[in-house]
C-alpha cells in the first residue's frame, strides 16, 4: 500500500480556514475492499490504535517534557474514555485529542493550548477514483500563538512527517482487515 503526500482536501471542513494556519500537510492512502462502507467512527477509532510503537514512546516522552512547561499532555481529564470505548462524538476526548467536528466522511480532532492550536482531519473521499477504491487522507493544521509554539514545533515537525504516514498505513491495514 502506498501513502503519498497530497494537496489539502478542498472538501475538508478545515479547508475554509486554510489561510489562517501556519502549517498544513496532508497524506493520502487508498482504501480497497469497498472502503466506502466504512463508518467514519471506525476510522476515528483506528486512528487511536494505529500509532507505531516508536511513535507512542516519543509521545510519552513529549508529555513528560511538556508537562514541565505547563502545556497540555492529555492526562488532565480523568474521566476520558479509553480508545476502545471512544464513540467519536463531538466534544468527546481521548488523551490530548478532542473531537471538534464530525460528518459522514470526516472527523476533526485536535486541541487548543496556550502555545498553539492543532487539528487533525481524518477524511474519506468515497469513490474518488474507482468504484472499489476510496482514499483516506490525514491532514494536519497548526496555528501558532506565540514563539513557544514555533519553538515547540521545530523538533516535532520532522517526526510528524514520519509518524503520520506510518499511522495512515496502519489505519488502512486495520480497516481493510475488518472487511
Amino acid at each position: 500500500m502506498r501513502i503519498t503526500k497530497t494537496e489539502f482536501p478542498e472538501k475538508s471542513i478545515l479547508s475554509q480556514g486554510k489561510k489562517d494556519f501556519d502549517y498544513m500537510d496532508s497524506f493520502e492512502g487508498e482504501l480497497a475492499n469497498d472502503g466506502g462502507n466504512i463508518d467514519i467512527s471506525e476510522i476515528g477509532k483506528a486512528f487511536f490504535t494505529s500509532g507505531p510503537k516508536w511513535g507512542k514512546k516519543m509521545f510519552a516522552f513529549r508529555n513528560k517534557i511538556m508537562g514541565l512547561f505547563g502545556l497540555k499532555t492529555g492526562n488532565e481529564a480523568e474521566k476520558q474514555p479509553k480508545e476502545k470505548d471512544f464513540q467519536c462524538e463531538v466534544g468527546e476526548r481521548v488523551g490530548l485529542f478532542k473531537v471538534f467536528d464530525k460528518t459522514n466522511n470526516e472527523i476533526v480532532l485536535g486541541e487548543d493550548d496556550k502555545h498553539l492550536d492543532f487539528r487533525v482531519s481524518l477524511f474519506i473521499d468515497k469513490n474518488k477514483k474507482e468504484i472499489n477504491k476510496n482514499s483516506l487522507t490525514i491532514s494536519t493544521t497548526v496555528k501558532f500563538h506565540n514563539w513557544l509554539g514555533v519553538l515547540y514545533f521545530l523538533p516535532v515537525r520532522p517526526f510528524h512527517k514520519m509518524i503520520v504516514p506510518a499511522m495512515l498505513k496502519n489505519m488502512i491495514g486495520q480497516l481493510e482487515n475488518k472487511r
